[in-house]
């Protein structure tokens, strides 16, 4: 049984995908080819968005994001301490400052409360209202964005995020690394904030054979200046550079394999969500000892990961231990949140910061979880956790 099952999927579209790259050969337009500007005209019509902008990987994606904001030193970015590094790494990079917010229990993603009371922490310099980095008090950060993250394929709550955003004149990013399909009320993921950006890595629903990323807009002045920063700061041409930018450009293979596949994507989502029912049925009707994943009213998730959580950190190790006896594939997204890393030790922060976070890091694991897993792979797995 495989996590994730890639091959399953390449069977399908082999031919496909070795005519695309052939058609790539044949042109030989290797950087900026045909194919990229195809790709991006036809995902920004599936989400809706008047704009898309292709770059070499997600975390592109949310520093191109960033960098058209003019980010920088003294500011402050709003996000979550569970998720991947990239994205409070960006913040970092550009010599920002990350304040993490508490996540809601039920969906993993920003908790708009918490939120609103960190926006004010930071403001008021009062760390008693929510944790703070220890560079808030030490250089007077001026608050400037949200990063919210669509964990596990499911959108965040946009409209009470963006309603403390606009209180506070702050811009919304959302991180759409892993939901790519999904909606909310209707609404495309990648369309509910200033800028949306996704990942094509080759473990997202939507993947390539390697890194690749996308941030839409439907404002003509961050697409500008995002596709001038994607070059180098280009201007008129590749010689006349009129800011500091980057290299990230989508290589023009990975957008033909992405053509292919994009093809087949809104049956794998289907697929998908078949996938995840069964998981929490069989879960429920079997009295496997997890929480199965809980989907708010009006989401559609796109079932990225099939997340579940154990009592506690000890439950958990018994529950892998059984499903490693019974060689089933599993893994642990994220087992130490952000704000307990290394890399951001010098933000001060102490364990118990962000309590609902570091519950949810001890006790969570994911289940395989792909368009083409079967039911009896899915029974195996379950009946794996129930047994006693």
């Amino acid at each position: 049984m495989q996590f994730i099952d890639l091959a399953a999927q390449q069977r399908r579209i082999r031919d496909g995908i070795e005519e695309r790259i052939r058609r790539v050969l044949d042109h030989g337009q290797y950087v900026m080819g045909p194919e990229v500007l195809e790709l991006e005209e036809r995902l920004a019509e599936y989400v809706g968005a008047k704009h898309a902008l292709s770059c070499a990987s997600g975390t592109d994606a949310l520093l191109l994001a960033l960098m058209a904001r003019g980010v920088g030193p003294g500011d402050a970015v709003f996000t979550s301490p569970f998720t991947f590094m990239a994205t409070a790494e960006v913040t970092a990079l550009l010599g920002a400052v990350p304040v993490f917010v508490d996540i809601e229990p039920m969906t993993f993603n920003l908790d708009p409360a918490c939120l609103e009371r960190a926006v004010t922490a930071l403001r008021s310099q009062n760390a008693s209202l929510s944790p703070l980095p220890r560079p808030a008090l030490e250089l007077h950060l001026r608050p400037r964005g949200i990063i919210a993250v669509d964990l596990f394929g499911v959108p965040a709550e946009y409209d009470a995020i963006q309603a403390v955003a606009d209180q506070h004149e702050l811009f919304v990013i959302q991180d759409a690394a892993q939901s790519f399909g999904a909606e909310r009320y209707g609404q495309k993921a990648c369309t509910m904030a200033s800028v949306g950006c996704t990942s094509f890595f080759p473990a997202k629903p939507l993947g390539a054979y390697g890194d690749g990323g996308m941030c839409f807009t439907d404002d003509g002045g961050l697409d500008e200046v995002m596709r001038s920063l994607r070059i180098h700061g280009q201007g008129r041409d590749k010689y006349d550079n009129v800011r500091i930018g980057i290299n990230g450009r989508l290589d023009t293979i990975q957008a033909a394999i992405l053509l292919v596949k994009f093809g087949i994507f809104p049956e794998e989502l289907g697929l998908r969500q078949e996938a995840a029912r069964r998981y929490t049925d069989l879960i429920l009707s079997r009295g496997a000892p997890v929480e199965p994943p809980k989907i708010p009213e009006g989401i559609v998730s796109a079932w990225a990961q099939y997340s579940v959580l154990a009592r506690d950190a000890a439950h958990r190790a018994e529950l892998l231990k059984r499903l490693k006896e019974a060689s089933i594939p599993w893994a642990i997204y994220y087992p130490k949140p952000l704000h307990l890393q290394t890399a951001f030790q010098d933000l001060g922060h102490e364990p118990g910061a962000f309590p609902v976070s570091e519950s949810c890091a001890q006790r969570i694991f994911s289940l395989p979880m792909h368009p083409y897993l079967t039911t009896a792979d899915q029974e195996r797995v379950i009946e794996a956790l129930a047994r006693h």
